[in-house]
């Protein structure tokens, strides 16, 4: 069952090598972020599965690699082929960064799954182990202004605040309730890996704590812990 979860989001410039002169004003983020991984190995668990967005569903082993070249940094985790999505390659970077000491597989899920795939994934982690941890990577809108990626969308201010109330407050049936279709309107990477998190949940009683919730570049990035109630 799920004990514990961390929220994270996944942009390239949180690693201070691709950040280059703006990696000062990133650092707020990252010491969110390593504190909401640090709080999943207070939570002992006997499993860690990182999950985020990808082109397809599919697991990782825990060795698996990943590299952000296509980002323009030299920047590797892991040994071997970088195989890893930028989701899960930020994750196991994090990981690393954190120095949590704790051995994770690494889940992809496809950024378009419908709900109903999502929450049968987040079912199957969940039962991975009787204590579970999830660190889910996923990014918030990224049309909230003009020169957002997305560029400015009317609806993106009033979703993110929604979205970043219901991670702060582990709230699973708000996660649960998302539209894909509305969630890809709003260029929302992360939807798909919130909503097999919330059905990791289910009914169980969380305690939900919002680390950071800011849109530096015009993009929603929240980091939060969950953890028993």
């Amino acid at each position: 069952m799920l004990v514990a979860a961390a929220v994270c989001p996944h942009p390239p410039l949180i690693v201070p090598d691709l950040a280059g002169e703006a990696a000062p004003e990133l650092e707020p983020l990252r010491l969110a972020c390593v504190a909401a991984v640090r709080s999943l190995a207070a939570a002992r668990p006997d499993t860690l599965i990182t999950v985020g967005g990808a082109d397809a569903t599919r697991s990782h082993a825990g060795d698996a690699a990943g590299g952000l070249a296509p980002w323009g940094g030299d920047v590797r985790v892991g040994s071997g082929p970088p195989v890893l999505p930028l989701s899960l390659t930020i994750g196991r970077w994090l990981l690393d960064l954190a120095g949590a000491g704790l051995p994770a597989a690494h889940q992809a899920v496809a950024s378009t799954a419908p709900s109903e795939a999502c929450a049968k994934l987040g079912r199957a982690l969940a039962a991975r182990g009787e204590r579970v941890a999830l660190l889910v990577m996923g990014d918030g809108s990224a049309r909230l202004t003009v020169k957002s990626p997305g560029y400015l969308h009317p609806a993106a201010a009033g979703y993110d605040r929604a979205l970043a109330r219901a991670l702060g407050g582990a709230d699973a049936k708000a996660l649960a309730a998302l539209d894909p279709a509305e969630a890809e309107e709003l260029w929302v990477a992360g939807r798909a890996a919130f909503q097999v998190l919330a059905a990791a949940a289910g009914d169980r009683p969380m305690a939900g704590e919002s680390l950071y919730d800011e849109a530096p570049y015009g993009v929603g990035y929240v980091v939060a812990r969950w953890s028993e109630a």
